[in-house]
């Protein structure tokens, strides 16, 4: 049941008035079922969410999601999602009352802060089911509205439930005057990565060819990368002479001409991709097709994150690498994965290193089994600590859909 509207909205509403434009929502035809609505505010954040959509939609067949934008979103930087994703329309009470009809979410989940007070207090009046998650005390209103007294806190309020991602900030919501049962801390979502299994007859025997040996990953390095990198390994075999590098490159195009610039340097090389047999003297290991990472990131003790030593390419995911329990080095230009690199790095579950030189160090020093446990181990606790997190919101996603089913059967 809707409550009775305050005066202070009463007002915004009027300053707010504005009738829809363009906002495409004859282009995206509503599906056909229960749909979810997901608003996300930053684009930071749209990676876990896009992991937690995933995660999601196994647990409940036949629902559609609907992913959202602020207004003012670039949403060429989200491109890290694979669930569609479009633009709220501005924060006009006509627009808002557009969006609504247009799509009848049968639930709302809204990311961050950014709140906006027409479409999230017309969906309650609806009595649209709406939970805030990483709450922040941050209502973007309309021109002329700002100075309205209780427009946050009504905004607020029209959350069943308002998690927070501190104390701090759960103590702000309640000074408002949020009721306590409403609020309270949570973690923000993580990444949890999944990985594919590998065929255990093919990890058996790759781990037989090379037992007895200290074996290190460089992944997705880019033709910039190359030196840098056999400059590492060069310097890394004067300690340990046995050692073998699986040097997996970010373009394929790359694998034929560096197999020849390997020997010439008279390194002795197999071509994983032309099915080169991997012998006992063998000291890299050619890989180009992404797919075989799951097989490399298995046997290799320590992995060298590619794509981050030189300027451009921004850093790839490690999580995958830390989910298959290899000690992760990395470069310096992570601007694609820097959140993340950093939480790593702060936990102790990667390394970062600047040149050929301290890469060649830092693997010797990682190869040492004790150094390796201890930060396989951290990164577990980074790549599991948001599990529980996830499923308590998919069962509180799936209860609310139940009981808004129920609801409508007996009406």
């Amino acid at each position: 049941m809707s409550k009775p509207r305050s005066l202070s909205l009463a007002a915004y509403r009027v300053l707010s008035w504005g009738v829809p434009q363009n906002t495409g929502l004859s282009d995206n035809p509503r599906p056909d079922g229960e749909l979810l609505w997901i608003h996300v505010s930053a684009a930071n954040r749209i990676r876990a969410i896009d992991d937690f959509c995933r995660r999601l939609l196994p647990a409940r067949p036949g629902l559609s999601l609907l992913l959202t934008a602020p207004p003012d979103a670039d949403l060429s930087d989200w491109s890290d999602c694979s669930t569609p994703i479009l633009k709220l329309p501005a924060e006009q009470t006509g627009s808002a009352r557009a969006f609504l009809d247009h799509w009848q979410p049968d639930m709302g989940l809204w990311f961050g802060g950014g709140l906006m007070p027409n479409i999230i207090t017309r969906a309650q009046e609806r009595d649209i089911p709406l939970v805030l998650l990483e709450a922040s005390v941050d209502v973007k209103t309309a021109p002329g509205g700002r100075w309205l007294p209780d427009i946050t806190r009504y905004t607020l309020d029209c959350f069943t439930t308002i998690l927070t991602p501190n104390k701090e900030t759960e103590r702000q919501i309640r000074r408002l005057g949020i009721r306590q049962a409403k609020v309270s801390v949570a973690p923000p979502l993580h990444v949890s990565p999944n990985p594919n299994p590998w065929p255990e007859d093919e990890l058996i025997e790759t781990n037989h060819t090379l037992a007895g040996r200290p074996v290190w990953l460089a992944a997705w390095v880019q033709d910039k990368e190359f030196i840098s990198v056999l400059t590492a390994h060069r310097q890394a075999l004067r300690m340990l002479p046995r050692l073998a590098l699986i040097l997996h490159v970010a373009d394929m195009a790359e694998a034929g001409p560096l197999h020849k610039r390997l020997e010439a340097m008279d390194l002795r090389c197999a071509n994983w991709d032309e099915d080169h047999p991997i012998e006992d003297t063998t000291q890299v290991i050619l890989s180009s097709m992404p797919e075989d990472l799951g097989l490399w990131y298995r046997v290799s003790a320590v992995t060298f994150m590619g794509s981050s030593l030189e300027r451009g390419a921004g850093g790839v995911d490690p999580l995958i690498a830390i989910a298959l329990g290899s000690a992760v080095i990395h470069g310096p230009h992570v601007s694609q994965h820097r959140t993340l690199y950093d939480r790593l790095d702060q936990a102790k579950a990667a390394l970062a290193i600047k040149s050929a030189t301290e890469l060649g160090d830092r693997v010797v020093e990682l190869l040492a089994p004790d150094r390796t446990a201890d930060m396989a181990l951290a990164g577990w606790q980074i790549v599991t600590e948001g599990a529980p997190q996830a499923d308590q919101l998919v069962d509180m996603i799936l209860e609310t859909l139940d009981r808004r089913r129920a609801q409508d059967a007996r009406t």
